[in-house]
């Protein structure tokens, strides 16, 4: 084979490699919530003001406007934007603050949780108390204040700063992953983690949400009506899983008056079997890499300090007065000290995918 003949053979070679699809043993393929590389109409984030800074950074791309018609004159035309931006503060029983908020094409704006202002700089009207945390959904909405689904134009990221040095930051996720479409029992989130660099903690938050399309808001308050519940696995290197404790997402801490009653089975869930013994917003891994702020562990007892956990769906909200049911996940880790990253879990389906979204 000739020189030539050889560059041909190995480029098609690679560009048919580089074309396939990923599949994954198991019959299972990986796929990574959704976050704002590309433009929707929904980010979901979270906050800490506990001996921490958060920056919140909203942009208007302003020019993907999906119409169900073929007038090519509607289609990438620059648009400005009305969005409503509700914050949840768990340490007040998530209560809910809002504000609406408007955003020329390609209009960027911080919005700084310990000074909320709005785009054109006056205040939100929204004063988070010292040491609050929890929620932010920031929604495009129509005149009316009605969700607008057809426009996507939002990208944003999350920036947290850590009084002790480190610092989190990530893209927001959007369009989070709908529970309608979730297998109970088959698919799971994972995340991996290990103590390189240092890592000495984590913050391992989750949150649920109604989208109200009649609203044109989320519900997150009710933990009754919002959480969702999982079964967690550690899986070391060696391969070998231990399984750990059933647990419950919702915006709730330890003091929610609610908090005993969802325990108990007063949660509405589709799957009357599942209990668990802890809800939190937030969990630190296991007894190696505990929680940043002290809070409760998803694998009480376990020291493994390299691996991955496993959490599979086994419960979701059903006492859906109007919308879809959806569900966020991120997971940071520090040194507790100058270093620290945050990411999306991974969402892991139970039937076979080629890879791609349909």
């Amino acid at each position: 084979m000739n020189n030539n003949l050889k560059i041909f053979f190995f480029s098609f070679l690679a560009i048919f490699l580089l074309s396939v699809p990923q599949a994954f043993s198991g019959g299972e393929a990986v796929l990574s919530f959704p976050e704002t590389d590309s433009s929707e109409d929904k980010l979901a984030a979270f906050f800490d003001l506990r001996d921490r800074e958060t920056y919140i950074q909203v942009t208007n791309t302003g020019n993907d406007l999906e119409t169900d018609d073929d007038d090519d004159d509607n289609a990438n035309t620059n648009l400005a934007v009305r969005v409503h931006v509700q914050i949840f503060n768990v340490a007040d029983n998530c209560n809910e603050n809002n504000f609406f908020d408007n955003y020329t094409p390609a209009d960027t704006h911080v919005y700084n949780m310990r000074d909320v202002l709005t785009n054109d700089g006056t205040p939100s009207g929204v004063v988070l108390p010292q040491g609050a945390y929890g929620i932010v959904v920031i929604s495009i909405v129509d005149s009316d204040g009605n969700l607008e689904e057809d426009i996507d134009t939002l990208i944003g990221n999350i920036r947290i700063l850590d009084n002790t040095g480190y610092e989190y930051r990530t893209n927001i996720t959007a369009d989070p992953v709908g529970l309608r479409d979730v297998d109970l029992g088959a698919n799971d989130l994972t995340f991996n983690f290990n103590t390189v660099g240092g890592v000495a903690l984590s913050d391992v938050v989750g949150f649920s949400f109604f989208k109200n399309e009649d609203a044109g808001d989320v519900e997150i308050a009710n933990i009754l009506d919002v959480n969702t519940g999982f079964t967690v696995d550690i899986i070391n290197n060696s391969e070998v899983a231990q399984s750990c404790r059933n647990i419950i997402f919702a915006c709730t801490d330890q003091d929610n008056p609610l908090l005993e009653e969802l325990l108990s089975g007063g949660g509405d869930s589709d799957d009357d079997g599942f209990s668990a013994n802890v809800a939190s917003f937030e969990y630190g891994i296991n007894n190696a890499i505990p929680h940043s702020r002290g809070g409760e562990l998803l694998c009480p007892g376990n020291i493994t300090s390299e691996g991955f956990v496993k959490m599979r769906f086994s419960t979701r909200l059903t006492n859906n007065p109007s919308g879809s049911e959806e569900f966020v996940a991120y997971i940071g880790l520090n040194n507790g000290n100058g270093r620290g990253s945050l990411d999306s879990f991974w969402f892991q389906n139970g039937t076979f995918f080629n890879g791609q979204d349909d």
